[in-house]
């Protein structure tokens, strides 16, 4: 016999969430199988078979709070079990409603659940056939699963169509209670969900950034015409080489490091009445997920190249989609970059992300007209907004930093030539 504990946590975070069960007892399984996710303030981890063998009993169940390294199951490897009892519930078979019923028998519900009794009330089948989050979620929000379009494998629904819920065009849709969720003829509806432990914490920290620093935020704007046309001339070049596409981020993250060496209080963070230089460039790219706001870091950014960048960029946003991101990957940031011009805002005041000092804030690139010696020309702009803590960094430094970000968009060459 075996435990099966929780993730060890850093000491910044407290303790997790169970959300999901993927197996039920008695269900056999295999090495590196997904047995459970915690959800912690920050990630959410994945607990995975250690061996071959059989989840002998759960000790812990979803919406329990556990502690670094608590045992939550127990297990036996080599043991043989049930392959069906617990099968994950992403992997069941969707009910065909159109389907005759099955004569009544004893059976094992599709959750892996206590056996039930087969009958022939739909209702009932689609219920068994969702996974225990989607259960869960449905109960919070009182929107019954098969009135929503899943993304799922064979339109199954998923615990994100649950979170922002696409109701099927169908206006006899009632909810578990009875009572209609949405109607043609307007009705006024509305749910209540409560915050997972993620969007609680970015709330918290939100909040303590703007109450605890003395924040303040600087503009200018930049010309992304050389950019633009150094990446139409060198694009398809660049991804036969690197495998690659070649973004603008990658041009702002190596420029923003430069500009990082030359002002090094906005690469800073404080720690009580300390100011800690930092010797190196760890930056944070900050992805918005269906989870909330999370923030990946890249390390070491003055030793990558450009297509290094791309890369990890490509690698971290895709495991923040996934909500697969490691707490390693999201701790540690100097500095962070968000860009929130891929949603289309023209100015924003980014929130600093503590202890950090300084955020850098990209935003959409739209044509405008120009003052350019002398003459009106229509170039394509982007806004840039510098937000830091006053209470280290000065005006000046926030100023020239900025000014010399712009400088290296606008004349990439710089950033070769080391100018």
């Amino acid at each position: 016999m075996a435990d099966i504990k929780a993730p060890v946590f850093p000491e910044s975070v407290a303790d997790g969430t169970i959300v999901e069960w993927h197996v039920t007892e008695g269900q056999q399984v295999n090495r590196d199988d997904l047995l459970a996710e915690i959800e912690t303030d920050k990630v959410v981890l994945e607990v995975v078979a250690p061996d071959d063998g059989v989840v002998t009993k759960i000790v812990k169940q979803v919406d329990d709070t556990v502690l670094s390294d608590e045992l939550i199951a127990e297990f036996e490897a080599g043991a043989s079990g049930s392959a069906d009892a617990g099968s994950s519930s992403n992997d069941a078979p969707a009910v065909n409603p159109d389907q005759p019923a099955a004569p009544v028998q004893a059976k094992q519900s599709t959750d892996g659940g206590e056996p039930v009794q087969a009958t022939d009330k739909k209702d009932e089948a689609d219920h068994k056939d969702q996974s225990p989050a989607v259960r869960k979620a449905a109960k919070e929000s009182g929107v019954d699963p098969k009135n929503v379009e899943g993304s799922g494998r064979g339109g199954r629904v998923t615990k994100t169509d649950m979170s922002n819920p696409t109701l099927k065009a169908d206006s006899s849709i009632k909810s578990d209670s009875g009572r209609p969720v949405a109607e043609s003829t307007g009705e006024r509806t509305e749910k209540r969900v409560p915050m997972t432990r993620l969007r609680k914490r970015v709330a918290e920290r939100l909040l303590s950034a703007t109450q605890e620093t003395a924040m303040l935020t600087t503009f200018n704007e930049v010309n992304m015409k050389p950019l633009m046309d150094m990446r139409t001339k060198y694009k398809d070049q660049f991804e036969k080489r690197h495998g690659v596409r070649l973004g603008f981020m990658s041009l702002f993250v190596k420029a923003a490091t430069e500009a990082l060496k030359r002002y090094p209080a906005v690469n800073a963070s404080l720690d009580g009445d300390d100011i800690v230089y930092h010797g190196f460039y760890d930056i944070g790219v900050a992805v918005s997920s269906d989870r909330g706001l999370v923030v990946p870091v890249l390390r070491d950014t003055d030793r990558m190249s450009m297509a290094d960048v791309e890369a990890k960029i490509r690698e971290l946003g895709g495991k923040a989609q996934e909500g697969k991101l490691g707490l390693d990957e999201m701790t540690g940031g100097t500095f962070t970059i968000s860009n929130g011009g891929v949603f289309g805002s023209l100015m924003s005041t980014p929130i600093l992300n503590p202890p950090q000092t300084a955020i850098l804030g990209m935003h959409a690139i739209n044509d405008r007209p120009m003052a350019v010696n002398g003459e009106v020309k229509i170039l394509p702009m982007m806004y840039l907004a510098l937000s830091y803590d006053h209470r280290m960094i000065d005006g000046k430094e926030a100023v020239q930093f900025l000014v010399t970000l712009k400088d290296l968009v606008e004349d990439p060459t710089m950033l070769l030539l080391d100018l």
